[in-house]
């Protein structure tokens, strides 16, 4: 049976129980399971909110209005992008900032951002051959940066850092953090989960994001339940949306069993969850 039959079966996943953590779109993706016959179990770990302080997002939008002098954007996140762009539109500026970011070299990692490019009517210039910090390196290694200003977009997390060190070797870097997480779910929702997974209620968990797979291993180490969590998660099938939730969950020593073979989205997970589990 090839993978578009699959994942065109209704019945591809009946009687199957899935547990989805994620937060932003977690009825399209559980939606696209329904969809196929299976029981979503719904435990949303994360949610996003803007940066409490607003003034250097703004700031920040006004420097790329004002020159703009920026050789490159580096954007991570399709998040970080529709954060900046809803902080434009509040502030009055948005047709302003997209003018900017059209006159400006992109550089995106992951399909996500480009995504929200798209959406603006913008596309990359430049695209990491690998969606990582070291992908973002690499590209950054094969194009000239006269001594000019590069912003970034940050994504929160320790490797952003090493891409800033490795820009201040070679430009000025001007970073902005549009977003930040925060826990969603009650400790006790999760803790449930841990106990279905220990218990083998659950079939499978379909992880969208690192913060996810961080959030579920601290919360079972913070409660005593890292035994439970890893007797869970060596029970079920776990899938993740791409190769960075992938590295996430192997360096947690978690086993990855369903991953997309090219395109990092909700359907090809989908896919590739129908494949590991159909029949």
């Amino acid at each position: 049976m090839t993978a578009s039959t699959v994942i065109d079966d209704a019945a591809a996943l009946a009687g199957r129980t899935i547990a989805v953590p994620e937060t932003r779109q977690l009825d399209v993706l559980a939606g696209l399971l329904e969809r196929r016959g299976a029981n979503v179990l719904r435990c949303p770990l994360v949610r996003i909110h803007d940066a409490p302080d607003q003034q250097p997002i703004v700031a920040w939008l006004k420097r790329r209005i004002a020159g703009p002098t920026d050789d490159l954007i580096v954007f991570y996140t399709g998040e970080g992008i529709e954060r900046l762009v809803a902080a434009a539109r509040r502030t009055g500026i948005e047709a302003d900032f997209v003018a900017a970011l059209r006159k400006t070299r992109k550089l995106t990692r992951g399909p996500k951002p480009k995504r929200a490019l798209r959406k603006l009517d913008l596309e990359p210039e430049l695209e990491a051959a690998e969606p990582t910090t070291a992908g973002l390196i690499d590209a950054l290694k094969k194009i000239e940066l006269p001594n000019r200003r590069v912003a970034v977009q940050l994504y929160a997390s320790d490797q952003d850092m090493q891409l800033v060190d490795y820009l201040r070797g070679r430009s000025e870097p001007d970073c902005v953090a549009p977003y930040v997480y925060a826990s969603a779910a009650e400790d006790a929702q999760v803790v449930d989960l841990i106990g279905r997974l220990a218990r083998g209620a659950v079939d499978a968990i379909a992880f969208t994001s690192k913060a996810q797979v961080q959030r579920l291993e601290k919360l079972a180490r913070d409660k005593g339940l890292d035994a439970e969590l890893r007797r869970g998660l060596a029970t079920a099938r776990v899938a993740a949306i791409g190769p960075i939730v992938g590295a996430e969950l192997e360096a947690a020593g978690f086993r990855v069993d369903a991953l997309p073979a090219d395109s990092y989205s909700m359907k090809p997970l989908v896919t590739a969850l129908c494949e590991l589990l159909h029949g």
